[in-house]
């Protein structure tokens, strides 16, 4: 029986998945010549040059000039412009509004931060935010015309409209609406979402995660959340509040990182937010009471770990956060503990990423928002500007 003839329908459709693996092999690896385009997708050498002049046209891809001293007529190469837009990526923290602004690969091109406390006002705190991103865009040269998608990381537990529902770390925060009130600065789409997921979604992009597809995230700093991965993504679960172990009265997470913070092994009129470091630092030493710090704050740590490596059988848990560089003295006591009553031990790492993991995982989000919305090259998308 004949095959029946393809419809306009099943054309538009091959030629976009023809436009979509060429968009991602140049994304991926490019700068790449015709040839190797053709390889990595299997179209044809003239359908890929179609493909390749077309996103030229739409202004996605631009050609690599030759190399200085290049011999003879190189093959023409492409790469796809990240350059053609950019997202700034917000980490609004209890003690430190974090902005990064990065290309359309997620590269970031500036960082900033301004100091804030538990107490500061809100309408305070979200200047801090416009004062941090514009400082991002003076430092890359860039304005806030040529921002794409603004994203930010919050504390607390925070629903798809982008409002916080429930917030213990900073009072009154609760009830602000995040997407109207960046709405406001910043003349594009505005992304929210909970702090400790937005870290593990870079952890599991870009960070020790990469790859892995069930993991718990522990956000361990001045203030201690987690999230969890699961099936390769960052789980919210139904109301927005997956991971929030913390918050149970069991936990002590609210008040835990009090142990590293008041030590007395910290030199008389450190500021707190240098405590921590000093608390570590004597514990690598062998000081007593810095080891029994250490030890009191990874005994209350393991119990929400150690629940959640129970409930989702992780390949992985990952310390982040502001304690993250002292994963050396910290994790050889959480997994002794977590050993006493784990099923299974899954493996623990420090991150790699520092307290710029919020904001890294927000521009992550509104990538990944972008290639779903912008880059599929679907009718009705945009083309870039030039």
């Amino acid at each position: 029986m004949a095959s029946a003839a393809p419809t306009g329908g099943d054309l538009s459709r091959l030629r976009q998945l023809n436009s979509l693996a060429v968009f991602g092999a140049l994304r991926a690896d490019g700068p790449l010549t015709l040839t190797a385009v053709a390889e990595r997708t299997g179209l044809s050498r003239p359908s890929t040059k179609e493909v390749v002049d077309q996103l030229v046209e739409l202004g996605w891809v631009v050609e690599v000039a030759p190399s200085a001293g290049t011999i003879g007529r190189p093959a023409r190469r492409y790469r796809f412009r990240a350059e053609a837009g950019h997202i700034a990526g917000i980490d609004l923290g209890v003690h430190t509004v974090r902005a990064v602004v990065s290309d359309l690969d997620g590269t970031v091109l500036a960082e900033t931060r301004q100091a804030v406390t538990p107490a500061t006002p809100n309408d305070e705190r979200i200047a801090a935010a416009e004062r941090a991103v514009e400082g991002c865009l003076t430092m890359a040269d860039l304005a806030r015309e040529d921002l794409w998608t603004v994203a930010a990381g919050t504390t607390g537990i925070v629903d798809t409209a982008g409002v916080v529902r429930i917030c213990a770390g900073i009072p009154g925060w609760a009830g602000v609406d995040l997407t109207a009130r960046l709405g406001e600065l910043f003349s594009c789409p505005i992304e929210i979402e909970n702090d400790a997921r937005l870290a593990a979604l870079a952890e599991r992009e870009r960070g020790v995660a990469k790859g892995i597809r069930d993991a718990v995230f522990v956000h361990a700093g001045r203030r201690t959340g987690a999230a969890l991965v699961i099936g390769g993504e960052v789980h919210r679960g139904f109301g927005g509040a997956a991971g929030e172990i913390g918050l149970h009265p069991v936990a002590h997470w609210e008040r835990s990182a009090d142990h590293i913070h008041d030590c007395p092994a910290v030199p008389a009129g450190v500021p707190k937010r240098d405590a921590a470091r000093h608390t570590f630092a004597a514990a690598r030493d062998g000081d007593p009471a810095a080891l029994a710090a250490v030890d009191r704050y990874c005994d209350e740590l393991a119990v929400g770990v150690s629940a959640m490596v129970m409930t989702l059988d992780p390949e992985l848990v990952v310390l982040g956060g502001g304690f993250s560089p002292a994963g050396d003295v910290l994790l050889p006591r959480l997994r002794a503990r977590l050993e006493e009553v784990c099923l299974r031990m899954p493996e623990l790492r420090a991150s790699t990423l520092g307290e710029e993991c919020v904001a890294v995982g927000a521009v992550g989000r509104a990538v990944a928002r972008l290639d779903a919305k912008h880059f599929g090259l679907t009718p009705g998308g945009i083309a870039p500007a030039r």
